[in-house]
């Protein structure tokens, strides 16, 4: 005889709840960006065009010889001399106004270092160190134009996929999810970057070594245009930034293009015509700030006009740190009223 032994039952359970580390959520979102079709194209586009603008600067310098420079330079000395003949005329005008001294009425006497050879020849050559700084100036814009177009695509494309959403039946800490975008964007927004600036310095390589000059490198070259591109590295990750946020709030990519479109066009140009005070706040002046060397210097004529009818203009100067600042507060508000709302709305 034996008893049945009855077993107790078991309690109910519910499957753990699968938690994602950051660490696999950034490799889940580098592994989208970089499957993201869009961006694939945009960036072969822009390879694409980086060689046909090397094939056409490949047009536009040449390497002209001793007998061609000595007519220009002669040509050169002609117009000196042409200039400090009116110069002199002027200085001798009777009618000359009163309240103004000759000097700076007729201006400076034009000498050899006012005068670029390259105007007077018909296919110039290459000089790196003149053109150094101008290009890293182009290439950071271009890269910034990129840098938009991918970081309005990246979060646009999640929206109108609903693909945000069913995410986070994955991840459901919405600030978690859009943090992961966002680190993802800025490094890809840095390699950019950084990609642009050394196929400027690959693009001038080439110039050089077909139609350039071995014209010396002045003193402290590398580290000015270094810190220019460095510079140009930063615009970059804030454009792309910015269009991020401004896609994130509307949840359209089309619609973000259109207001970017919009202010650049109209609203900047509207600015300039009717309230140039508020040049300091424009984008566009302030990326300029950011970047050129130099800064940028804005010119006010809303004074009251002299005797003479002249209106002294006023000078607003925009530095590096200044516009860096503000373009780097402006785009970290973008950015971060998006993700609040994006963890406080609901979502459908």
């Amino acid at each position: 005889m034996s008893a049945a032994l009855q077993q107790p039952p078991a309690p109910p359970t519910e499957p753990a709840p699968y938690r994602a580390g950051i660490g696999g959520l950034l490799r889940a979102e580098l592994h989208r960006f970089r499957s993201r079709r869009f961006i694939q194209v945009v960036l072969v586009i822009a390879l694409l065009g980086w060689l046909a603008a090397t094939a056409i600067a490949l047009t536009q310098y040449g390497t002209p010889g001793a007998e061609e420079i000595a007519q220009a330079e002669q040509r050169i000395e002609e117009d000196i001399a042409l200039s400090e003949e009116f110069r002199q005329e002027c200085l001798a005008d009777p009618n000359r106004p009163d309240d103004i001294s000759p000097e700076e009425f007729c201006g400076p006497a034009m000498t050899r270092a006012d005068v670029d050879l390259a105007w007077y020849l018909e296919r110039p050559p290459f000089v790196f160190s003149d053109a150094a700084h101008t290009g890293a100036l182009g290439f950071a814009a271009l890269s910034a134009v990129v840098a938009a177009l991918i970081g309005a695509t990246w979060i646009g494309a999640e929206w109108s996929t609903r693909n945000i959403v069913a995410q986070l039946f994955w991840v459901p800490r919405r600030l978690r999810v859009m943090t992961a975008k966002i680190a993802v964007l800025m490094g890809a927004c840095v390699l950019l970057g950084v990609v642009a600036q050394a196929l400027w310095l690959g693009m001038s390589g080439i110039l050089r070594a077909v139609a350039g000059t071995d014209e010396a490198l002045p003193q402290g070259f590398w580290g000015e245009l270094l810190q220019t591109q460095a510079r140009g590295v930063l615009l970059t990750v804030i454009a792309g930034l910015m269009a991020f946020g401004l896609t994130n709030l509307v949840r359209n990519t089309g619609a973000a293009l259109g207001i970017a479109f919009v202010y650049l066009v109209i609203v900047e140009n509207a600015v300039r015509a009717m309230r140039p005070r508020w040049q300091p706040y424009l984008l566009s002046d302030n990326a300029l700030g950011l970047v050129n060397r130099d800064g940028w210097t804005l010119f006010f004529y809303d004074g009251q006009p002299d005797a003479t009818g002249f209106v002294e203009p006023v000078e607003y100067f925009l530095g590096p740190l200044q516009s860096g600042t503000f373009l780097s507060v402006l785009a970290a508000i973008i950015v971060g009223i998006g993700a609040v709302l994006f963890a406080r709305r609901d979502l459908h």
